[in-house]
């Protein structure tokens, strides 16, 4: 997993923001329901925010995104993956999640990504005239895949998602930030090159960042000597949604 359970994002909190919430449940075009969190702001800007989780799916660091994304105008909604292995209930913090990634498939995932996008542009949802995805770690390659997967997205962000895990790069059709740590154990450097390169060749336009002695899951109010890194990707990815929204 990427963050502890009470790992919250490093992101001020906005006082006095106009912001509600809402626990969902989404159906996918299979018939499939899975659980979601929606947060809203009074006055929204036209552009709204899927916010695709780590491997452990739905829980409060991803709730408690979705509400700064409002808080700065943004609707939001943050997806569980595990709706056909899991169901929709509130788990605990024992919930083995290894065993239900395990069971997902790109086409599950994109299938539920698909099912927030619509909600997003839905005059339940908002009806928000262009959507990204924002995703981490396990999420950060399923935004990049959602680029590629016909879902009309404007951008799609991930926070060191692994550039392996992306299987069509030639059919992203949106402009993609990459967000990486430059020591992360887990997604050597080469990687992320490769995937710059991958990217060029393919004409996506797109922006690759490494933070230097970064790691994995730097982006963590916990991790107090990556402040600075945090600071500027959270930066950058509204710059992205402004930019292309």
């Amino acid at each position: 997993m990427c963050f502890e359970l009470d790992s919250l994002p490093p992101i001020p909190a906005i006082a006095g923001a106009a912001v509600s919430h809402d626990d969902l449940e989404l159906e996918a075009a299979d018939g499939t329901s899975f659980a979601g969190f929606h947060a809203t702001p009074e006055e929204p800007r036209p552009a709204g925010i899927v916010v695709l989780p780590d491997v452990r799916g739905l829980y409060r660091f991803y709730e408690e995104l979705a509400l700064r994304f409002a808080e700065r105008g943004y609707g939001a909604v943050a997806i569980d993956y595990f709706g056909r292995t899991a169901g929709v209930a509130k788990r605990g913090e024992d919930f083995s999640f290894r065993e239900h990634v395990d069971q997902t498939t790109p086409a599950g995932i994109q299938a539920d990504v698909r099912a927030a996008v619509e909600y997003l542009r839905s005059p339940e949802g908002g009806g928000c005239r262009s959507v990204f995805t924002v995703g981490f770690c396990f999420g950060g390659s399923n935004s990049w895949n959602a680029a590629a997967a016909g879902h009309g997205l404007a951008g799609a962000v991930g926070f060191y998602g692994r550039p392996q895990r992306v299987e069509h790069v030639d059919r992203i059709a949106a402009p993609i930030l990459a967000l990486m740590g430059g020591a992360d154990q887990a997604i050597p450097l080469e990687d992320v090159e490769a995937f710059d390169r991958a990217l060029d060749e393919a004409g996506v336009e797109h922006e690759v960042v490494v933070y230097d002695g970064a790691p994995h899951s730097f982006f963590d109010r916990k991790h107090e000597e990556f402040a600075e890194a945090s600071a500027d990707a959270w930066s950058r990815t509204l710059a992205f949604v402004e930019r292309y929204g």
